[in-house]
């Protein structure tokens, strides 16, 4: 199916300018060997802990009503062991150097990675008949509680390292071209059926094995779980072990249950038809609701479980958010069909990338368009927001940007970034670390291979509010001056402060000056926390913050 897109104009100086400007002098940013620091606190206290809410309307809040903004980068390996995990010497090694630079950059969440494979490897081969024949869904036999809880309780180490510097973790089955078989990761070989068709790699950009035969049967079989060996439904039963193992920990965030959904049913059949799966995947077909914009009823297939994914993870932790992604099209601005799910906890999390990029870097070859179709993506999934509204959640559920980048361009960073802000929404960049990604290339990687970090990190390291208490209106930030603005409504009955991350290492090397009308610092001078008290009678409260010392 041919597919187009209108792009909107997007000036290059524009571009630039969102970046640091040329001639500037900088202070060299730290590395992953700079020494080990520890996060800062208000007086030896988070500045955000504790379970995060979507109950209706675009924010995440926390437990005091306080709006919450999260900035964070993906991490993962998509080799065995297939997590990260501290291990010296290794190439999956993830230690306190990696916790305490993603902290000094301001990031308080990682998404990170975990792949069925690793969760379940079970023993069959790939087109087992034991499994692979068509039939009605029954056990397989390839789950082993050992092997999961030896696999999470590396996952739980990562997480409490983070959870030491204030980072939560979005956990994030992550898959690429379904399995290692059609040279990506994801599925373990036991669940991999092609009807016999053998894999052939394609030459050029990995992407190009999405359209391959072998892995469009494999994808067939798992969407429509027509399989005797229950594929849905053994991927639930490891989700809902994940959720269970994971349920009391105050910095998971929450669960991505299916990174980038394809099947190659979106080129030949349209959205309509995969989003309708998709939605059955997520709902289950004992509530799978109704499609959006306009799409056909849903009719989901004959053998998927009653109970979807969405609500085995709720069923097994039901504190914890769930960030479900729309089709992989949509992360190019394509019309998206799912409904609304009337589940509490959910998360709209979507994906921004464009198509304008080299077969072998993933960089931009057209920067203004790339910029335009990134703007364009942006606006199309905030218009989708509130049509996903439902009882659980009146308004629509909160939204989030779980990926974008992959690129080295400090420009096309600069200009998503800045119209995440115009939108409000909080984004996790992709990616941390080059970990001999099958399905990406180095130059993604914020730090390189030698510890350092790239310009694009001077971009993506921002002051921003870490929590409001009350209504955003605005927020923007200059990266090439270091002049942030804040305009917030206050809500008497938020009692906890309004919380700012500055990055005074990165952009304040001769200090900051903060401006403020409807509030009062209540925090120490030059901190990158600062925190803010709304004054009674304020109806709006205005921030600013700009480098160097306040003018007499």
């Amino acid at each position: 199916m041919a597919r187009t897109l209108a792009l909107c104009g997007v000036s290059l100086g524009s571009l630039v300018a969102s970046g640091v400007a040329s001639g500037t002098t900088l202070p060299t940013l730290p590395t992953l060997s700079s020494p080990i620091e520890s996060p800062p606190t208000l007086s030896g206290v988070p500045p955000v802990s504790g379970a995060l809410r979507s109950t209706g309307g675009p924010y995440l809040t926390d437990s005091s009503g306080r709006v919450i903004f999260l900035h964070g980068v993906n991490v993962v390996y998509k080799h065995p062991p297939f997590e990260v995990y501290p291990d010296p010497g290794k190439p999956w090694n993830f230690d306190a150097h990696d916790a305490s630079l993603m902290a000094r950059l301001g990031f308080n969440m990682v998404r990170l990675g975990i792949v069925w494979r690793g969760l379940e490897p079970g023993t069959a081969p790939a087109n087992d008949p034991a499994i692979c024949s068509h039939g009605k869904p029954r056990d397989p036999h390839q789950f082993n509680q050992g092997v999961l809880d030896r696999y999470l309780s590396r996952v739980k180490e990562t997480v409490d390292l983070l959870g030491g510097y204030h980072i939560y973790t979005l956990l994030d089955m992550h898959q690429d071209v379904y399995s290692e078989m059609f040279d990506g990761e994801g599925a373990p070989n036991w669940a991999v059926c092609t009807n016999g068709v053998a894999s052939v790699d394609s030459p050029g950009r990995w992407s190009l094995g999405y359209s391959t035969t072998a892995a469009g049967i494999a994808y067939h079989h798992f969407w429509t779980n027509d399989v005797v060996g229950d594929l849905q439904g053994e991927y639930d039963r490891v989700w809902g072990a994940v959720a269970l193992y994971f349920r009391k920990d105050p910095w998971v965030v929450g669960y991505d249950p299916f990174n980038e959904p394809f099947s190659r049913s979106l080129v030949a059949r349209g959205d309509e038809h995969f989003d309708a799966q998709l939605q059955c995947f997520y709902a289950g077909t004992a509530a799978v609701g109704q499609p959006s914009h306009g799409a056909p009823a849903i009719h989901c297939p004959v053998h998927d479980p009653a109970k979807g994914v969405v609500a085995t993870i709720l069923a097994n932790d039901p504190k914890h958010l769930v960030f479900e992604e729309p089709d992989n099209y949509a992360s190019r601005g394509f019309p998206t069909f799912i409904g609304p799910i009337n589940l509490p906890n959910l998360v709209y999390n979507v994906h921004i990338y464009c198509e304008y990029r080299s077969p072998v870097t993933g960089n931009p070859t057209n920067l203004a368009a790339c910029a335009s179709q990134d703007a364009a993506s942006l606006t199309k999934r905030s218009e989708d927001r509130p049509d996903l509204a439902s009882a659980r959640q009146p308004g629509g559920p909160a939204w989030f940007v779980s990926e974008f980048g992959a690129t080295s361009s400090p420009a096309l960073v600069g200009s998503f970034v800045a119209g995440a802000n115009k939108h409000l929404v909080g984004w996790s960049y992709w990616s941390w670390r080059y970990y001999r990604d099958p399905t990406g290339s180095a130059d993604e990687a914020l730090v390189t291979s030698n510890g350092r970090l790239r310009a694009t990190a001077r971009v993506l390291s921002q002051t921003y509010p870490l929590a409001v208490a009350g209504t955003p209106l605005s927020m923007s930030f200059v990266p090439s001056s270091g002049t942030f603005h804040l305009r917030y409504r206050p809500k008497a009955s938020v009692r906890a402060p309004t919380v700012l991350f500055v990055p005074t290492q990165i952009h304040y090397p001769k200090g900051y000056c903060l401006t403020t009308e409807g509030a009062r610092v209540v925090s120490g001078a030059g901190s990158d926390l600062v925190a803010l008290s709304n004054r009674p009678s304020a109806r709006t409260v205005s921030v600013t913050l700009t480098a160097g010392s306040c003018k007499a």
